[in-house]
């Protein structure tokens, strides 16, 4: 078996409830974000599927996606080629991300009506309560609503149209950033105090935190990678 086929072959989680392709998108995803596929190899869709027993099309359609990513390169005659994403990209894709939120955050705390603010107080209690019932799934899936509840309230639809761009790239970043539980409980206490800085209007109060709690991530994120890095190499 490839390099390629055993390292994707350990994201490759067939339990899951979703259909194929979506699975095997999401192994060679992860695979290409933690560098365990190197910028520059190849990807034989003809020798994965041989070497999977599976067919070629959600193979196809992983590319497909990746290359739109840009975590991926078709090269006309020679085929699909790894680009991936390093550490100096991590911190590029957060300074742009933090940028972003401050403005969307900042924006639709002035826009939010108080039943906007409620329905964002009662996600961020079901959050809690699914987080103490270790409902990381869920957890995740709520983390996401809590930001895309905020661009959405600043009615800046070019702005959530960027920052939805640049989410393909943060979606794995986020999964590696709360994986733990302590990790978890301290991004619902950041969501809670920039809840707060919203209903306070503190625009200071709101970039402070988001500041904070991208850096905690991004710290996060940067030790796995380098962690990763370094046992390759060992």
């Amino acid at each position: 078996m490839s390099t390629v086929t055993e390292n994707v072959a350990k994201n490759l989680d067939l339990t899951r409830n979703e259909p194929l392709k979506s699975l095997v998108y999401q192994a060679f995803r992860k695979t290409i974000i933690l560098g365990e596929i190197p910028a520059g190899v190849r990807i034989n869709e003809k020798e994965f599927a041989e070497e999977m027993n599976i067919s070629r099309t959600p193979i196809r359609h992983a590319m497909q996606t990746l290359v739109s990513e840009n975590l991926v390169a078709y090269q006309p005659g020679i085929g699909n080629i790894v680009k991936g994403i390093n550490v100096a990209d991590a911190h590029e894709i957060y300074d742009i991300r933090k940028a972003l939120d401050i403005l969307a955050t900042t924006t639709a705390m002035k826009k939010m009506t108080p039943e906007d603010f409620e329905e964002l107080r009662t996600l961020l209690e079901d959050t809690h309560q699914l987080n103490e019932e270790g409902d990381v799934d869920l957890v995740l899936r709520k983390f996401s609503d809590f930001n895309q509840f905020i661009y959405q309230k600043s009615q800046m639809l070019r702005l959530e149209s960027i920052v939805t761009k640049l989410r393909d790239y943060l979606v794995y970043f986020r999964d590696i950033a709360i994986k733990d539980k302590e990790r978890r409980d301290r991004a619902l206490h950041e969501h809670w105090l920039i809840y707060q800085g919203m209903t306070n209007q503190n625009k200071e109060q709101i970039e402070l935190i988001i500041h904070e709690h991208l850096d905690t991530s991004l710290s996060f994120i940067i030790k796995e990678m380098e962690q990763y890095l370094n046992d390759t190499t060992h």
